[in-house]
């Protein structure tokens, strides 16, 4: 049946409607898509041909040169130098196992290490190098480079390391580096993308941690092409970065050296301060470790019998160690005094050998007593019971403010780790420390650097170093930056009476100097070199009246650990000081037979810049520090005594 004219047109418009719809959409599909590509293709053709290349080139870090540390001579002490290493890689040495077994006939190959690279190699792509044997010496690298053909994938590589070549003197001062650990990368807020660098190593102690941010440098940059797996093609550019800043200390090697030897086995600390600008001349403490063992990582034979040890070697005493100071704090005493106008330098006391203070005895160190004694004869014969009743009449406040004045119970900037603030006791701080209230014995105590009180090598050097000037003297360690002075630690007038403080040094003098003095046996007899010092000797230990009743033991007799601690602080030439110095031996029994012979033999190598003529010791002792001597010799370095290896 045909259809009608009217069905046809009412059809053709239907169809008409439907394809400009369908027409629509496709214009509309069509010109959304080239609207998208002109965005891609034209707005978005900079970031798009940005990550192209950023997929073709690779931005890597150069490690910076480690500054170097030198001693106030220019004598290295912290240096970079080559370290080779022997690497594989697996897609040139087809049979690893093979060609490792190849390598170990050539080299020793340390087993661990061959096991720790062969899983290594399995984890890393098929071209990139893995280290088989580090820190080789040239030797290895001579003869695997001559081997080269019979070792497929293997070849040296040379890099940069940490080597300490004063070895043992200078750990505590200078410290050590090592690999950067995931503790690092966590103690650090915004960590620098270079300590990301395999086998980079960064300051862990001491000057090398405390001066990290100059020491590091900054790192340079490479352009580098690769291809789709990553391996690199070519490099396309190179920006060098900048070295670290070297350092250089105040220490002096040769004195440092020396000192060390000295010590030889004891458990002690020495510190020598310049009086007039303040530089730690020597920090000593015994005994040390060698920091090279910690540059690589350090085995566990290495390392325990360092932590075990009762002598403590990985502790800086100087700036760790905190002791009672004994009778060297006797000077804070006799100083808080006649400041505050409670005490004259002729004002006497009778020493009994005991005081008796809330029906408890407080005794002196001489049973029988001193008698009648004044300032300069309480400092002479070290009697306590002088300065148990002038303690009782200054007061606890007073004395610990003087102290505080002089350095002591104070934490010191120096760019060591852990140094330590010490104590000078108040009322305020046992009660909130201890929760309970200041008693007069605690005073009692104090007055003699017993109980509460605490002090370091280095604050009883500056304590000293203070008397010997009148000035506020502060320890400076760094020397120069890059060749830039830093600021003297001089210091500005510290206000005591210079009339008083002279009593103080008067008193010290007769120490050492008159034959009634605890440290008389010490004394320098060359008239321009003569010293002036305080023993010390802190007891550890509590002595029950039932040991007092039937004699104190000697030290001698007692284990090691229960021993008393010996000091000794002094300065020279009295006429016009140039050196302070402290020494604390652990548990060496009293300050004038351990400390005070070691504190004469140091100061007189500071005086005279090297080993002092017998002259300047007394007759009955120069055979036997002739000998001393001779042995010394044999013990330092030879670089050390003629003060080579400079730069």
């Amino acid at each position: 049946m045909r259809r009608s004219r009217a069905d046809s047109d009412a059809s053709h418009a239907k169809l008409s409607r439907r394809a400009a719809l369908l027409g629509g959409v496709q214009l509309l599909f069509m010109g959304g898509l080239a609207a998208r590509m002109n965005y891609l293709q034209v707005d978005q053709a900079d970031q798009f041909r940005l990550l192209a290349e950023e997929n073709r080139i690779n931005i890597r870090l150069i490690p910076p040169s480690r500054g170097e540390i030198f001693d106030r001579n220019g004598v290295r002490l912290a240096q970079n130098v080559p370290s080779y290493r022997i690497v594989i890689v697996r897609e040139d040495a087809d049979d690893v196992d093979a060609v490792m077994d190849q390598l170990s006939q050539v080299i020793k190959l340390d087993p661990e290490m061959r096991e720790r690279a062969l899983a290594e190699i399995k984890r890393s792509a098929p071209f990139l190098p893995v280290t088989v044997a580090d820190n080789v010496s040239w030797d290895d690298v001579s003869r695997v480079s001559v081997n080269t053909p019979a070792l497929p994938g293997v070849s040296p590589e040379v890099g940069l390391t940490r080597v300490y070549p004063r070895g043992s003197d200078f750990a505590h001062i200078v410290g050590r580096v090592g690999r950067v650990s995931q503790a690092d990368l966590d103690a650090l807020e915004d960590p620098d993308a270079v300590l990301r660098i395999p086998r980079f190593q960064i300051g862990k102690i001491n000057v090398e941690a405390r001066q990290e941010s100059l020491l590091r440098g900054v790192a340079g940059t490479k352009q580098v092409e690769v291809n789709a797996t990553g391996r690199v093609m070519r490099e396309l550019a190179r920006r060098e970065g900048q070295s670290g800043a070297d350092l250089q200390l105040t220490i002096d090697s040769k004195l440092q050296n020396y000192v060390q030897a000295r010590l030889g086995t004891e458990s002690a600390a020495v510190v020598v301060i310049d009086c007039e600008n303040g530089d730690l001349v020597t920090s000593a403490s015994s005994p040390s470790y060698d920091p090279n063992l910690f540059v690589g990582g350090i085995s566990s034979a290495d390392y325990n019998p360092l932590l075990e040890s009762k002598y403590r070697p990985l502790v800086n005493k100087t700036v760790q160690g905190t002791y009672p100071p004994g009778s060297t704090y006797k000077m804070m005493v006799a100083l808080a005094a006649l400041e505050a106008g409670i005490a004259g330098p002729d004002d006497t006391t009778y020493c009994p050998g005991f005081l008796e203070v809330g029906g408890r005895r407080f005794h002196c160190w001489k049973r029988a007593g001193h008698g009648w004694v004044d300032l300069e004869t309480s400092l002479e014969q070290s009697c306590d019971v002088y300065y148990y009743d002038l303690a009782l009449k200054v007061g606890i406040e007073k004395i610990s403010a003087m102290a505080n004045r002089f350095g002591l119970g104070i934490k010191h900037d120096l760019p060591l780790s852990s140094v330590a603030a010490g104590l000078a006791p108040t009322k305020q701080w046992k009660q909130s420390a201890r929760g309970a209230d200041w008693v007069i014995g605690d005073t009692v105590n104090a007055s003699i650097g017993q109980g509460f009180t605490l002090s370091s090598p280095l604050q009883l050097a500056l304590m000293t170093a203070r008397i010997a000037t009148n000035r506020i003297v502060t320890p400076r360690l760094i020397k120069s930056i890059d060749g830039i002075e830093q600021p003297s630690g001089a210091g500005d007038p510290l206000g005591i009476s210079e009339n008083n403080i002279r009593k103080v040094r008067k008193g010290m003098q007769v120490v050492v100097n008159d034959r009634r003095g605890t440290a008389y046996r010490s004394r320098i007899i060359a008239d321009d070199m003569r010293m002036a010092g305080k023993t010390g000797t802190s007891q550890v230990r509590n002595i029950t009246a039932a040991e007092r009743a039937r004699g104190v033991s000697r030290n001698e007799d007692l284990p090691w650990e229960r021993r008393d601690h010996a000091l000794f602080v002094a300065f020279a030439p009295y006429d016009k000081p140039r050196y302070a110095l402290s020494v604390l031996v652990e548990h060496g029994g009293g300050g004038s037979a351990a400390a005070a012979p070691i504190a004469r033999d140091v100061m007189l190598q500071a005086l005279y810049g090297g080993e002092p003529p017998l002259e300047a010791y007394p007759t009955a002792d120069r055979d036997r520090i002739a000998a001393q001597q001779e042995q010394l010799r044999k013990i330092q370095p030879q670089a050390a005594i003629n003060g080579k290896d400079q730069a």
